[in-house]
């Protein structure tokens, strides 16, 4: 089942198990149903701004058990928690924060990154069952930059990404692709280790997303520090034509 299929699944419906990864649904996924449970509280016309999300606890592919409530509503920025839950517990938090274009006289976009093989050079990384999370057969990847687990001498990947999804791009859509690949970390290693999200921010630059679906976009990501088996990255995402769309942050536990 494609991603948008299962974006528009009755709540009640349960979502694939192919969307796993590892012991819980793939972390993309689970930002963007939040989203949509938030999106019932806020006008589409107001642009997410930013999605803070701690992944707590793992959720298992079916039913989700989400709910969402409104902490603020102001003239310009809107503010919404969702969480899912697993029985009485949390198992994902997020906040998502809403905000209308303002006047405003700063400009500033993240230097482009440079010599950048274009997707059509870079061999595709084909989904192997069984050795890869089950999420990634929904998508596809052409690897720049130090493919995991490769032994590379700098925890920096680049990596265009795509949806296997004829559906328009929107907020979700990027939610997902943000999300797509391993932490940057696991390039300086030769063995595949667990690794898990604990926390996520991503921080949308723009509200414009009408590239084409079959587009491949650019996630240029650096694990910025790591100790004591927790990994400080941080990425952007670059749209088909070159623009930047997202910044992402995330805070990550590898077992190695």
């Amino acid at each position: 089942m494609k991603f948008s299929q299962v974006l528009a699944l009755d709540d009640a419906a349960p979502v694939p198990e192919s969307w796993a990864q590892g012991r819980t649904l793939f972390g993309g996924l689970q930002g963007a149903l939040l989203l949509r449970a938030m999106r019932r509280l806020v006008p589409g016309e107001i642009p997410l701004r930013s999605l803070q999300v701690s992944f707590i606890a793992p959720v298992s592919p079916g039913v989700p058990r989400i709910e969402a409530r409104l902490l603020r509503s102001g003239k310009s920025v809107v503010q919404v928690e969702a969480r899912i839950l697993d029985g009485d517990n949390v198992a994902c938090l997020a906040v998502g924060i809403f905000g209308r274009a303002r006047e405003s006289s700063i400009r500033l976009q993240p230097a482009a990154p440079q010599n950048v093989a274009p997707p059509e050079q870079t061999p595709e990384r084909a989904y192997k069952a069984g050795r890869m999370p089950e999420f990634l057969q929904h998508l596809q990847f052409r690897w720049v930059l130090n493919l995991p687990c490769s032994g590379a001498s700098e925890a920096r990947t680049q990596t265009w990404v795509r949806l296997l999804d004829e559906a328009p791009v929107g907020e979700a859509q990027l939610i997902a692709l943000a999300d797509a690949i391993p932490t940057p970390a696991i390039s300086l290693l030769r063995q595949s280790p667990m690794a898990s999200s604990m926390t996520w921010t991503l921080e949308l630059l723009r509200q414009d997303y009408d590239a084409d679906p079959a587009g491949y976009w650019l996630i240029d990501a650096e694990a910025n520090a790591a100790a004591d088996g927790y990994v400080n990255q941080t990425a952007t995402l670059w749209s088909p034509d070159g623009k930047a769309v997202a910044l992402s942050r995330q805070t990550v536990v590898v077992f190695a």
